[in-house]
């Protein structure tokens, strides 16, 4: 669509000029104005509208009178795009013609696939980007899961673009937070282990995370004893080791469980385990370097006056290190492992304050890469009956969450008696599940807080990953129909697109049109949502036409194959989309 758009902005700019040669003004004093391409308000009225109100004083002529000008030197134009123009006041009305487009798109959506939509956009470009980050202090929540998709979906989005992506977790797996649950598990674990319990790995060590703060409400020393068994940590004492290695093996295996669950997939672990000794280095050479300082009790600090914020400490006075260290020595050691040309970190917008920081002492320790470090917030994801605190048990379990899901959508399909529809109920039930939390996650702006409601999530109608499933299932049904009639002819149909006359047929194929440019702008705004908003604009348009006109038996051969084609084009852009938000495609459902 953008080619078509860009010729008629080139055609109209042409038209302009020869309006100003015969009014004596000079070319310069109007190309730098803007030409704005609209949409009508009314798709009768066409596909662009230009406004000249911008002209007018130029001009100096009436908006209408340019407009009605401008389209009669656009007529008489050789070799001007095809369709029909009109001037409607002040605006140029364009209606495309979309024939030959349209045979061009089916050739093309037809011999790329699932490649369609993709560009080189960012060919070249080396894009980092951090997801997830689970600590290793209990299992992956509701919280996690807007993480996962966000960062998941934007990989793909950035991939689409052309760029080379390398998705990374940070594991963190160490500091005081890390000692409550070891703290907890040495009280009270008496040797247990998940397999004992028959309990998931994960879980299993969350719960002991929250025996720890119900432990401390009546132990004042709680906090203090957790703060000395990181010292030992730190100081490489056996026992305390042997204790973390084993909590963090049983929360770890537990996790990607659930990453596999989820599809959510990385292509390098760090661990903070292993970079924070990285980030207490170069602490301790800045400080040599003067650009931190050391206060009495011996903890070090930055003075971040110059970015308008006050101090922040870099090394506790027992010489322990905080996030902020550890994540000095992971973006170090990250560059050095695949030099980057962008990182994009993928965390709550609680953190903010923390990114703003982090890259301002990676430039004052002088890596000038630290310029293409992007922090990508996203706002908290609550339930509809308040906010989630994993120190009190009362989030929501991401397993937990997943199989509520999917016994919802098996009660769903039962209940429609559409059993019989589907080749493996249970693991339909897993993708529909699956679908309705990854887009009901993502049809949010990540920048906004949301929240999440399970029961509207999993519906079958309205803006949800069910309904969007449906479409392509129902799509996938219809042409498996076609192509048993199909079997019978003898003479391959042609498809010829002029039939496709109907306005909605025009506004689809419009849309299917769209699609590379919204992946392109997507992957831009590194914004999962805005390929949301297309598919489900996409479903919302296919449906209609699908209960409004008839395709298999639309009379004559010609044009169901037209229609049926353009239905093909359809399911095409449903499952490339798909892709990009993580929505699993069904044949049936």
């Amino acid at each position: 669509m953008i080619e078509i758009k860009n010729n008629w902005e080139l055609t109209v700019r042409k038209a302009l000029s020869e309006y100003a040669v015969s009014l004596g003004i000079c070319n310069e004093s109007f190309t730098s104005t803007r030409i704005m391409m609209q949409t009508p308000p009314k798709p009768e009225m066409g596909d662009f509208a230009i406004p000249f109100f911008p002209f007018s004083k130029i001009f100096r002529k009436a908006p209408h009178l340019i407009a009605s000008e401008v389209k009669n030197i656009i007529e008489g134009l050789k070799n001007r795009p095809k369709g029909t123009i009109s001037a409607d006041g002040p605006y140029l009305n364009i209606k495309t013609d979309l024939v030959d487009a349209a045979k061009k798109l089916w050739e093309k959506i037809d011999i790329e696939t699932l490649a369609y939509g993709r560009n080189r956009s960012m060919n070249g470009q080396k894009i980092m980007i951090e997801f997830s980050c689970p600590n290793t202090n209990k299992p992956l929540h509701l919280g996690h899961l807007r993480n996962n998709i966000i960062g998941e979906s934007t990989a793909e989005i950035l991939k689409a673009n052309g760029a080379d992506v390398q998705k990374v977790n940070l594991i963190n797996d160490r500091g005081v937070h890390i000692c409550k649950s070891m703290l907890a598990y040495m009280q009270f674990g008496n040797e247990r282990t998940p397999r004992s319990e028959n309990k998931k790995s994960d879980h299993f060590v969350g719960d002991f995370y929250v025996k720890y703060n119900d432990w401390a409400i009546n132990q004042p020393d709680a906090e203090k004893e957790a703060q000395k068994l990181l010292v030992k940590w730190e100081n490489g004492d056996k026992k305390t080791i042997d204790l973390w290695s084993k909590m963090n093996t049983w929360a770890v295996d537990g996790i990607f469980e659930t990453y596999q669950t989820t599809g959510i997939s990385f292509d390098k672990l760090y661990y903070e385990s292993e970079t924070y000794m990285l980030g207490k280095d170069l602490v301790l050479q800045g400080l040599e370097n003067g650009i931190f300082t050391k206060e009495k009790d011996g903890s070090v600090w930055i003075d971040l006056s110059e970015i308008g914020l006050d101090k922040k400490i870099l090394l506790r006075s027992d010489g322990t290190s905080l996030y902020i260290t550890q994540d000095l020595g992971t973006a170090v050691s990250r560059h050095e492992d695949w030099p980057f040309n962008k990182q994009i970190y993928v965390v709550a917008s609680e953190q903010q304050y923390h990114f703003k920081v982090l890259f301002y002492i990676l430039k004052k320790l002088g890596f000038s890469w630290a310029d293409n470090l992007f922090h990508l917030s996203y706002g908290m994801v609550n339930l509809p009956d308040g906010k989630m605190k994993s120190r009190e048990g009362t989030v929501v379990d991401a397993d937990d969450l997943l199989k509520t899901l999917a016994k919802m959508a098996k009660r769903e399909i039962i209940q429609k008696n559409r059993e019989d529809d589907v080749e493996d109920l249970t693991l339909t039930s897993s993708s529909i599940a699956l679908a309705a939390l990854n887009y009901y996650l993502l049809q949010v702006n990540p920048t906004k807080d949301m929240i999440f409601n399970p029961a509207e999530s999993i519906s079958f109608n309205g803006n949800t990953g069910p309904y969007l499933q449906y479409m392509g299932a129902r799509i996938t049904s219809m042409l498996k129909k076609y192509e048993l009639v199909e079997k019978e002819n003898s003479s391959p149909s042609e498809f010829n697109p002029s039939l496709l006359d109907l306005q909605d047929e025009h506004a689809l194929l419009k849309q299917i049109m769209l699609f590379p440019e919204t992946v392109e702008l997507a992957g831009k705004e590194l914004n999962p949502t805005i390929i949301a908003g297309y598919l489900y604009d996409l479903s919302r348009m296919y449906s209609r036409y699908y209960h409004d006109h008839r395709i298999l038996d639309a009379g004559a051969d010609k044009l169901i194959y037209a229609r049926v084609v353009l239905s093909k084009m359809v399911l095409q852009i449903l499952k490339n989309a798909y892709i990009l938000l993580g929505i699993p495609f069904l044949e049936s459902m």
